[in-house]
């Protein structure tokens, strides 16, 4: 049986509070990300230049049923300083990704990123009951590889090829999983590491 993509829903800890992502967001993750090349740069649409660019990237996830799209509010400002998806996986049986993630420079090497995947696998397996959450990266995004691995994603495979950057080049996906089974372990280190 293949999953059907959750209906977003609020999802808080003490570092983000994660809210179903909506166009009111729009003017603080502008100035969290718009125009932000490298923060842009491993994502599948052209960096954002005007909130109408910002609006058309994130009304595409908000219409689609195959995204479960999240802004990612710091709790400490009440600011959104990204947004992260939950997304289809054809092909796999109760299986989803997290992707489309990209968060604001202010808040790169913090506990934003941590908090966030915690919460959305946590929601993953325990409340919805996915048998696999996937995350996939450029190959050439290493920063974000080393970050999956450090959550306890293992390395399953690259699809060549599998889609095309905004600049016409092709991307490699570098493919990670988890299993409900691996993840109580990853949790506690991650948690114990944020504590």
């Amino acid at each position: 049986m293949t999953a059907k993509i959750p209906t977003p829903v609020v999802l808080e800890n003490d570092v983000v509070r994660l809210e179903p992502l909506s166009l009111g967001h729009i003017p603080d993750l502008f100035e969290a990300g718009g125009g932000d090349d490298e923060v842009w740069r491993w994502m599948p649409v052209a960096t954002p230049r005007t909130p109408e660019e910002l609006t058309a990237a994130a009304s595409a996830i908000i219409e689609s049923d195959k995204f479960a799209g999240h802004t990612v509010i710091l709790r400490s400002s009440g600011k959104a300083v990204g947004w992260t998806t939950y997304c289809d996986v054809p092909g796999f049986d109760q299986s989803i990704e997290i992707g489309w993630t990209w968060y604001g420079r202010a808040v790169w090497r913090t506990a934003v990123n941590t908090a966030c995947k915690v919460m959305l696998i946590d929601h993953a397996f325990d409340v919805i009951g996915y048998n696999r959450v996937q995350l996939k990266t450029d190959h050439l995004n290493t920063r974000s590889q080393a970050a999956i691995r450090r959550i306890g994603g293992v390395h399953e495979g690259t699809l060549r090829r599998n889609r095309q950057r905004p600049d016409g080049t092709w991307r490699d996906a570098v493919v990670f999983g988890i299993l409900p089974e691996e993840w109580p372990s990853h949790r506690a280190r991650l948690l114990g590491s944020h504590a």
